[in-house]
């Protein structure tokens, strides 16, 4: 495929992407889009232009709207059509090439409009679901030679987060205060962390709405994920440690997560489908699945201080994690656990081997013992205030790429 919209080679919104996003245009208006280079479209005005009148169940302009809910919520048949009629439109010699009046009232540059959140999230999990991660963290708090819980290799451990402070990039992130124990204190203090962190994710967000009682299984869960953006999942590790026996992450992580504005679908990522790890122990029935269910997908993270540069301090790829996307939303669901159109399910810090590509400043540092330079001169064991940190992601194969942009966050200090 080639477009008449003209956009590099190494463009992450190539014509095979097609993405969709919300965003407010020439500050008036907000609405749903997709995006090709650099140039943002007005998905409702191509409504209104009759650009998708052979689309079968597409009855209303639900792209006037501010979150892209009620367009995923319409299910991949009507979904996947649209995607498909955007394509053929943005293609040379189509109709839609040729009709300058509607590309001049559609068509937006980048610069020109503010990206917004994509979704309405009535619910939030976060998975553990990189060995590597998980390994790490069990090597520097627990025993090295028993890094993983007994539970870890026969089912996707996660928790349930708080959606409400799930931000899009660019939100500024206030440092937490809460309450911290040093390791030389005999009892807790309170203030602002000491310890903050990023923690490199994707997240998958969810198209349908179940009944309490209905579960999802591994082969039908593709068909309730919509698509997916990359997610940081800020977290405070001193006040963890303090707080995390015996339930889990609390004030550590509900303080703010940052996603990208695009949500890239299924079907763009399918080509970059890859198999999974083997897993060993053998996992319950439930959990089996068949075919590649991971995805290969380059991961990067910066860290730039404020009036220095960027610098790139982590490379991942979403291909080492242990649990897949359909594991985790068949353990989430198989208890009758309901899910709400646009619940949006982390899949934990991604690390792989090499220390250079581990996921987070904990690991990355290990534990502030090894800090990393910067090219201004600075050290960071962990985020410091006015640090911004970055992470994208892209897969490419055979000259085909297809990228999520990026997410950024700017740590200013406590109020």
């Amino acid at each position: 495929m080639k477009s008449f919209v003209d956009y590099s080679s190494n463009s992450d919104f190539s014509i095979h992407n097609i993405p969709f996003g919300v965003a407010v245009f020439n500050k008036e208006y907000i609405g749903c889009c997709t995006r090709i280079g650099d140039q943002v479209i007005d998905l409702a005005t191509l409504y209104d232009l009759g650009y998708f009148e052979d689309i079968e169940g597409l009855d209303d302009n639900v792209f006037e709207a501010y979150t892209i809910n009620e367009f995923i919520e319409l299910g991949k048949p009507v979904t996947n059509a649209i995607r498909t009629k955007i394509q053929a439109l943005l293609q040379e010699d189509s109709t839609l090439s040729k009709d300058q009046k509607t590309i001049e009232e559609a068509f937006y540059d980048l610069d020109k409009v503010k990206m917004m959140m994509p979704v309405h999230i009535p619910n939030y999990t976060d998975f553990y679901s990189s060995i590597e991660h998980a390994t790490n963290v069990g090597k520097m708090f627990r025993d090295p030679a028993n890094a993983l819980l007994p539970n870890w290799k026969h089912l996707p451990v996660g928790y349930h987060g708080r959606a409400s402070s799930i931000v899009v990039s660019g939100t500024e992130i206030n440092r937490p205060k809460g309450q911290m124990k040093p390791a030389d204190a005999d009892k807790p203090v309170f203030g602002p962390c000491q310890q903050l962190d990023f923690e490199l994710e994707m997240a998958f967000i969810i198209n349908k709405n179940t009944e309490m009682g209905e579960s999802i299984s591994t082969k039908d869960a593709e068909d309730s994920i919509f698509g997916m953006v990359v997610f940081n999942d800020w977290s405070a590790r001193d006040i963890q440690s303090w707080e995390y026996v015996p339930l889990g992450p609390f004030l550590a992580k509900n303080f703010g997560s940052s996603i990208s504005p695009w949500v890239v679908t299924l079907e763009a990522l399918e080509p970059f489908k890859t198999a999974s790890p083997t897993q060993d122990p053998e996992v319950l029935d439930y959990l089996k699945f068949e075919g590649d269910k991971n995805y290969d997908i380059n991961l990067e993270v910066y860290i730039q201080p404020e009036n220095g540069d960027q610098n790139l301090i982590s490379e991942s790829n979403y291909k080492h994690m242990y649990w897949n996307m359909t594991q985790q939303l068949a353990h989430h669901t198989v208890n009758g656990c309901n899910v709400e159109v646009g619940d949006m399910y982390a899949s934990g810090t991604i690390s792989g081997s090499n220390p250079k590509s581990f996921g987070s400043m904990l690991e990355l540092t290990w534990r502030g013992q090894n800090p990393l330079s910067l090219s201004n001169g600075e050290e960071r064991k962990f985020i410091e205030d006015n640090d911004t940190v970055t992470m994208k992601a892209w897969a490419e194969k055979d000259g085909v790429r297809v990228g999520f942009g990026e997410v950024s966050g700017k740590i200013i200090p406590t109020l």
